[in-house]
């Protein structure tokens, strides 16, 4: 595994839309794991492909912080929202891209997600609180949006 650069903005290629997944092979898992490791030592709790210049559509995350317990990595390919609550949250969003700005950002509280895993099966995620905030804001990323914006 290693650590990949974080892109900062206002680099391009965070503002593209990102190309699906065809196939979860060994370099795709590879890609999966460097990505947590970077996101790990960034610190921070999600990262998308195009934060590290490549332009997949590919997002880990992990909302567990060191001292509240055992990590929970997710590693998503083609991840999209199959549905969103009515109830909206407000969280003060920040971006390893954007270092040292942080803007309160409005988002559905609870989305569903389906993706293909690490080992390429399709899943499906109920995402609450700051898990349904990070996944919709990662997903912006694989869309060329930016918190922002």
């Amino acid at each position: 595994m290693a650590l990949r650069k974080i892109l900062l903005h206002p680099d391009p290629r965070l503002k593209k839309k990102c190309e699906p997944v065809t196939d979860i092979d060994d370099a795709t898992r590879a890609l999966m794991h460097d990505m947590l490791e970077t996101m790990y030592a960034a610190p921070g709790i999600g990262l998308a492909a195009p934060q590290i210049g490549v332009m997949k559509r590919i997002l880990v995350m992990d909302i567990v912080k060191e001292d509240d317990g055992e990590p929970q990595p997710y590693m998503m390919a083609n991840p999209e929202v199959i549905s969103t609550s009515d109830e909206m949250s407000t969280y003060e969003e920040g971006c390893l891209s954007i270092p040292e700005e942080f803007a309160d950002v409005q988002r559905p509280a609870e989305v569903r997600v389906r993706y293909v895993d690490a080992d390429g099966e399709t899943k499906e995620l109920d995402c609450v609180g700051l898990l349904a905030t990070c996944v919709q804001h990662e997903i912006d990323h694989l869309n060329g949006k930016l918190f922002i914006d």
